[in-house]
């Protein structure tokens, strides 16, 4: 592997562009022509390319608007989900394969939609992170690991558009024609690495991912929390449910219509009327004018509703409280989260791996916030492992971490050692009396949290 922390020599030459080894396919738009591919890749054998490209930023649905394929014996397919039908034809070719994804749970969704689920899969963005590349987009990786330069200047272009321009296309074709490749190296690499194992496990549990539903979606509006008071916060929800409707309703990205910043500028100003809205920050756009009545309406709705039917304090989470306020509300947790923090940062650094993937944050915040009762080492290494698995957490991750976390309940458990003095009846380090094995509460031992 390439030393990750050496800088680039500017003096290279640089990677040679990669380019479509079999030219570009023409797009499959029809039932029969979806049929001779999937019949080419049922014919085929080896893992099978996939990648969809979906028009997030302009339009309201996540749904994919191109489909690429490739697999060794069956070249490249470009697929229109648009407009072919039914993809039963697929889905039943690729029964049983491997799928190779980068990035999988960005694309997993949309590709469900239309029928499309794996029975297996490789993610070499995933199987990058757990390799220690600190830098896992696939251009990154295909430059590293294969030596190839890989065009990406058409990542956020609207692939609604129709027709589809030939760079674009050509684009979204190169996107497949490294996976299989990549992923053979990493196969390799993640042997080696006495890692092949964890990867197995986090691609079986990806297999089961769904997208997170959040409650009351309008409070992920940003710049919310600067608006004082129930009533303002009234006017967010309003606004925010009133963009969205429009949203769904004409297949636009709801940002398209009026940012997050006009939501909140509304919510602080209370226009009185129509003339003072389009006067207010964010509404000058031709969707902020086109509709500029149902804003209005939105606003002056929020600004009649009784008290009792104003927005009140968010939904607790069913997690701990966050990591700042350990230290005041339960010492004792802080110091087992300072314990562990540091502890599983190292072995982290050890492992060559970023340490959210060692152990899901929320997983450990959760184990150390409220740790099961018993204290015996042997006793304690049982029930945290399955409070684990419980939370999700593979059996790879359980294995690496249990034995720091117990030790991190142990330990926070001990009084926090007092200073000494030093003979003058005064604390030995410094003006607050605080010496040097005074503990640090919180979370300042690392990113874990």
């Amino acid at each position: 592997m390439t030393d990750e922390t050496t800088a680039p020599d500017p003096d290279a030459e640089p990677a040679p562009l990669l380019e479509l080894r079999d030219g570009l396919p023409p797009v499959v738009e029809t039932a029969e022509g979806l049929r001779e591919v999937a019949d080419r890749i049922a014919a085929a054998e080896g893992p099978v390319a996939i990648d969809a490209e979906r028009a997030s930023g302009y339009r309201y649905t996540n749904r994919a608007y191109l489909i690429q394929l490739r697999r060794d014996g069956a070249g490249t397919a470009l697929v229109d989900p648009t407009t072919v039908g039914d993809l039963a034809p697929l889905a039943e070719a690729l029964e049983g394969t491997e799928w190779i994804l980068h990035a999988a749970t960005q694309d997993l969704p949309c590709l469900a939609d239309v029928g499309l689920r794996p029975a297996r899969l490789f993610d070499t963005e995933l199987a990058g992170r757990l390799l220690g590349f600190p830098r896992v987009g696939l251009a990154t990786l295909v430059e590293e690991v294969l030596g190839y330069r890989l065009r990406k200047e058409h990542s956020a272009v609207d692939w609604s558009t129709r027709p589809l321009p030939t760079p674009w296309l050509e684009y979204a074709a190169l996107d497949v024609e490294v996976l299989i490749e990549l992923r053979a190296v990493m196969v390799h690499r993640l042997a080696d690495d006495g890692k092949d194992e964890w990867a197995a496990q986090e691609f079986e549990n990806l297999l089961g991912f769904e997208p997170a539903v959040r409650a009351e979606p309008w409070r992920r509006t940003s710049g919310a929390h600067r608006v004082r008071g129930r009533r303002g916060q009234g006017v967010v929800r309003a606004l925010w449910e009133t963009r969205d409707r429009i949203a769904r309703e004409r297949d636009v990205a709801p940002g398209r219509l009026i940012p997050d910043s006009a939501i909140v500028a509304a919510a602080q100003a209370m226009p009185a009327d129509t003339r003072s809205l389009i006067a207010t920050s964010g509404f000058h756009g031709r969707g902020a004018r086109r509709f500029a009545k149902q804003w209005m309406a939105a606003i002056d709705e929020a600004r009649a509703l009784p008290e009792k039917a104003l927005p009140g304090r968010p939904p607790r989470p069913d997690g701990p409280p966050q990591p700042r306020t350990w230290a005041d509300r339960d010492p004792v947790a802080a110091r087992r989260l300072a314990a562990a923090r540091e502890a599983s940062t190292a072995l982290a650094e050890r492992l060559r791996l970023p340490v959210e993937n060692l152990l899901t944050p929320d997983h450990l915040r959760r184990v150390l916030w409220t740790p099961p009762g018993s204290r015996d080492p042997r006793v304690l290494a049982d029930q945290v492992a399955e409070q684990l698995r419980g939370y999700g957490a593979r059996p790879w991750q359980v294995a690496l971490t249990n034995e720091l976390i117990v030790e991190a309940i142990i330990e926070g458990d001990r009084p926090p050692t007092e200073p000494e003095e030093d003979g003058t009846g005064e604390a030995g380090a410094g003006e607050d009396g605080a010496g040097e094995n005074a503990p640090t509460h919180g979370g300042g031992a690392g990113p874990t949290g």
